[in-house]
């Protein structure tokens, strides 16, 4: 086996949500290991213009690059929506979550009626409505910002009275009627640690796509295209490395959340990314 294929993928976002992603990653591939930045500093970045979320992409992709890593995983909506095709620039392959959650949901889709529902920056890019389209331009895609589940996730208030009212409030006209959508696509990190809560709501027979799932498939599917996956690995929690650009002890707490597992805020290193060279 090639030693390259023993080296971390990295994984970045602007804050915690991105653990999810990780959490799908490390479950569908126990062997590799991971690199996870988390930009705390300066999130969220969907409030933030295109050109800014395309300079933090940079630094924290030649952050990782540093560390070593074989693939870069952008955790992260916005920075997928607008920072790849700078990033495919990069020594290493680059992979976002849209377009495997675009294609999950054009596959899963039965009345070619899917809901996206994301922040507000992602839903005003229109990221996952091209990469739908770009799919199959029929489909009729109803886009829906649920910014209030970004702060309901990171305080765990994952199926509270709270976050069904919230759920309620965002999703319930959208699944009335014989031609509701069949099929939802959560198009933001955060949001499967509220998956109980926006089932309850959307109903038993609406198809849930997991932006997380799909980029952890997307990810296996690319270590074998490029022979990159490490088969040798062991399956250990200590195959993941943490840094967060503020607060490590917020980081900790808020991201066991979203990882399914405790975090050692000891373990996560500080960084500032406008160190990082060619920043």
């Amino acid at each position: 086996m090639n030693s390259s294929n023993r080296r971390p993928i990295g994984v970045f976002d602007s804050g915690m949500g991105g653990l999810t992603v990780l959490r799908a990653l490390a479950s569908r591939l126990p062997k590799e290991r991971f690199v996870y930045l988390g930009d705390t500093a300066r999130l969220p970045y969907g409030t933030k213009s295109a050109e800014t979320v395309q300079a933090y992409a940079l630094q924290a992709t030649r952050l990782l690059i540093e560390q070593g890593v074989k693939m870069v995983v952008v955790a992260c909506n916005t920075a997928s929506a607008v920072a790849l095709p700078p990033l495919a620039l990069a020594p290493v392959p680059v992979i976002g979550v849209i377009e495997p959650g675009a294609r999950a949901g054009v596959a899963a889709t039965r009345n070619n009626h899917i809901a996206v529902i994301a922040t507000e920056g992602t839903v005003k890019g229109g990221a996952y409505l091209r990469a739908i389209h770009a799919l199959r331009g029929e489909v009729s895609v109803v886009q829906q910002p649920c910014q209030v589940f970004v702060a309901l996730a990171e305080e765990g208030w994952t199926d509270s009275p709270v976050t069904i009212a919230a759920a309620e409030r965002y999703l319930g006209p959208l699944f009335e009627g014989p031609s509701a959508p069949d099929t939802i696509v959560l198009g933001c990190t955060h949001f499967p640690v509220l998956a109980a809560a926006i089932r309850q709501v959307i109903g038993k027979d609406v198809t849930m796509v997991d932006s997380a799932e799909t980029t952890a498939a997307a990810v296996a599917e690319a270590l074998a295209t490029h022979s990159m996956r490490n088969a040798n690995g062991r399956s250990e929690a200590s195959n993941m490395r943490f840094f967060a650009t503020d607060s490590p002890e917020r980081f900790a707490r808020v991201g066991a959340i979203f990882l399914g597992r405790s975090i050692d805020a000891s373990a996560v290193e500080l960084v500032d990314l406008r160190s990082v060279p060619g920043s």
